[in-house]
């Protein structure tokens, strides 16, 4: 038979006796208790805003240094000097028709001669096999 040592009696009384008190401090907040933490924190400021935003902090607040008028002044003369950037994929398309109007340093018979001429020494990437051909 197996003697209990003083050590695993002292540990099994020690935690009966511990269990009771640790569960008192475990129980679950009440509705109007958990109503009245989020009161008091909305009432301090340090609720964390709705959607994916950091929580609210004094440095969180941000006061703007120029007036309604003086930035839409700015944008005004942005746009004028068009400086804007295009909303969307609307700046891709600008920039593919802007290198598309470009002149041509090349007549269509010099390009098909340099073709022929990879192709005879197979410098040209096969069909399908380009670095934007769809990975399998």
């Amino acid at each position: 038979m197996h003697k209990p040592t003083l050590a695993a009696l002292a540990l099994a009384f020690g935690a009966v006796a511990f269990t009771p008190a640790f569960a008192e401090t475990q129980q679950p907040l009440t509705r109007a208790e958990v109503k009245s933490e989020t009161k008091a924190l909305e009432k301090s400021g340090k609720l964390t805003p709705a959607g994916e935003g950091s929580p609210a902090g004094a440095d969180a607040h941000f006061t703007p240094t120029k007036t309604r008028s003086e930035r839409k002044a700015e944008t005004r003369l942005a746009e004028k000097n068009h400086e804007l950037t295009p909303a969307g994929s609307a700046g891709l398309y600008k920039a593919d028709a802007a290198l598309r109007a470009q002149p041509t340093t090349r007549s269509r018979p010099e390009r098909k001669a340099e073709t022929k001429v990879a192709q005879k020494n197979r410098q040209l990437t096969p069909a399908g096999e380009g670095p934007d051909a769809p990975k399998h």
